[in-house]
């Protein structure tokens, strides 16, 4: 691999910091702020970051924005898309796995389950974690470092992103109580388990959007996991 510019590193150095800190502050507001806080928070989180990346000396390319990478990234997205639907088909039918998709947080009915997924978790989610951690945390890190630092930094935070989300996991999702109970134990061996989980996750994404060039690909592959599973687990509560 050709040695990047020093000059480009002494630019993007702080600028990792910074983007940081500004992920833990949306992190905040999204967790403490009012229902929803991360519809507004996380497409304003996203454009402050690639300012950033763009004040850094990052292009279009190093964040998987550029137009070159569009149709690639689509593709790959459309695939990850029908890969996860068949996958979740399957499981939704199998009672061996059906309970995974019984889960409270989203047992509100269908027509909240089609807004959930496809307006709260495309925006409130999928855009601002893509960004973040696919876009400019991994291109300012591969500019300083090379893709295997980006992607070992990037999946290691998105993990650490979800130890708020997943506190009471191991309540509100009956698979999850079977397997570990409902105390305090419980609730520490969920958080640890979807820590390692979601930066196993993130590694896959990264992976992703290197092969393909493009923020598509991983944001095609949350998008689905996420939403299609919203979408599921309404069907299965029904």
């Amino acid at each position: 691999m050709t040695a990047q510019p020093w000059t480009r590193r002494v630019a993007t150095a702080p600028a990792v910091a910074l983007a940081i800190t500004l992920m833990v502050a949306v992190a905040v507001v999204g967790r403490y702020g009012p229902e929803h806080s991360m519809l507004i928070a996380g497409p304003v989180g996203a454009v402050l970051l690639l300012l950033l990346a763009r004040t850094a000396g990052l292009s279009a390319d190093d964040v998987g924005l550029g137009r070159s990478s569009w149709r690639r990234g689509a593709a790959y997205a459309g695939v990850c898309v029908a890969a996860v639907a068949a996958v979740y088909a399957v499981a939704a039918l199998l009672p061996a796995t059906r309970d995974a998709f019984r889960d409270e947080r989203y047992d509100n009915g269908p027509a909240q389950a089609l807004v959930t997924a496809f307006v709260v978790i495309p925006l409130g989610t999928v855009l601002f974690e893509e960004v973040a951690f696919r876009g400019v945390l991994w291109g300012l890190v591969n500019v300083q470092s090379g893709p295997a630092r980006a992607t070992l930094v990037s999946s290691g935070l998105f993990g650490l992103w979800h130890v708020m989300p997943s506190l009471r996991l191991n309540k509100v999702n009956p698979a999850v109580t079977d397997l570990v109970g409902d105390g305090r134990t419980g609730q520490v061996l969920a958080v640890l388990g979807a820590v390692l989980f979601t930066a196993a996750a993130g590694a896959v994404l990264c992976e992703l959007r290197r092969r393909s060039g493009s923020l598509l690909a991983p944001a095609g592959l949350h998008w689905a996991i996420n939403g299609l599973g919203v979408l599921v687990t309404a069907v299965v509560s029904r």
